[in-house]
């Protein structure tokens, strides 16, 4: 199976729920909350896309970066590129409903662990894709990171233990999920949080904590101050506030005040290798990648999730040659033009 006829098949499978467009920009599916596209005008999903195209880079071809490495070890884990594969759930809302929500964290599970990265889970409106989400971790020896929605407390921690003893080997919230419209219709309230109430989050974890949704220095600050293991930096995908600058965007001053302190990983128009040499150099220690997981598996399965991610690998590997950066350390704002 080739990436077309993955493509070709992702099309007919989401039943109008994504039309697979030759780039994921947002265009097409603008406020289509729920469903796949970007919330309002979809100006913040479209902006995670073209503040990262207006990212260009310095070509150099005088080195001896012959053979990048593209791999990593973050939370304790090898990777064989800096990658994720974002939580999403909601087959049924958001994906067209032909699948079961089974079908598809078998499908990205297996694809990612294939692919030599990690996936990561999700929360959502129905409590049983949870449930059946870390059902599938465990079948898989705890391999993935389960997110958490920003419920009451306690709820919070009652399935963090949920993932804990699934074997997860770090944890998070989606804190970027408190005004998460397809909650509010499932009457399942959730809401932002205090530094005290994510210190007591953080507190009952005993594995590597996430908090998901920093997009500005003052967040993140407060992150560090909580006690988070990591940030991400993430408008939910567009799909919470509309008209956010993109993540790209504020991705460096996040670093500049941070990095060091806590994991810097950024979500936000991912699509490509480059696109990942990008975030590193913006100052990210690694990435989420969402919608084209879901594409891919939904074209191919378990197959196209791996034919993904080694397209990325390719990818990454040869914008590293053409950087000239030979391991993701060296990956760093000198490649970034600056005019």
């Amino acid at each position: 199976m080739n990436y077309k006829e993955i493509l070709k098949n992702a099309r007919e499978n989401l039943n109008g729920s994504c039309r697979v467009c030759p780039v994921c920009n947002g265009n097409a599916c603008s406020g289509e909350v729920p469903g796949m596209g970007g919330k309002g005008t979809g100006d913040g999903f479209k902006d995670n896309v073209t503040s990262l195209e207006n990212v260009k880079l310095n070509m150099r071809v005088i080195h001896n970066a012959k053979n990048p490495d593209t791999s990593i070890k973050i939370f304790g884990k090898e990777m064989d590129i800096p990658v994720f594969a974002a939580p999403i759930s909601g087959t049924t809302l958001n994906m067209g409903g032909k699948f079961t929500e089974e079908e598809y964290i078998e499908w990205v599970i297996s694809g990612c662990r294939q692919g030599g990265i990690y996936p990561m889970v999700g929360d959502t409106a129905v409590d049983s894709f949870l449930i059946t989400n870390l059902k599938k971790l465990k079948e898989y020896n705890g391999e993935g990171i389960a997110f958490i929605k920003p419920w009451e407390n306690s709820n919070v921690i009652k399935k963090i233990k949920m993932a804990e003893e699934a074997g997860a080997f770090a944890v998070g919230m989606d804190i970027d999920a408190a005004g998460l419209i397809t909650l509010a219709l499932h009457g399942k309230p959730v809401g932002p949080k205090t530094v005290e109430e994510i210190k007591e989050i953080v507190k009952s974890s005993n594995v590597p904590f996430i908090l998901k949704g920093i997009m500005t220095v003052e967040d993140a600050e407060l992150a560090v101050e909580a006690g988070v293991d990591a940030i991400v930096v993430s408008n939910h995908g567009g799909r919470v506030l509309d008209q956010t600058p993109g993540v790209s965007e504020v991705l460096p001053k996040i670093a500049e005040k941070v990095k060091g302190k806590v994991k810097i990983l950024a979500d936000g128009g991912v699509r490509t290798g480059v696109d990942v040499l990008k975030m590193i150099a913006l100052g990210a220690d690694a990435v989420l990648i969402g919608r084209p997981f879901v594409i891919t598996s939904f074209g191919g399965q378990a197959e196209g999730v791996k034919e993904y991610i080694n397209k990325v690998k390719g990818e990454l590997k040869s914008a590293m040659v053409l950087t000239g950066c030979n391991s993701i350390s060296d990956i760093d704002s000198r490649i970034i033009y600056k005019k």
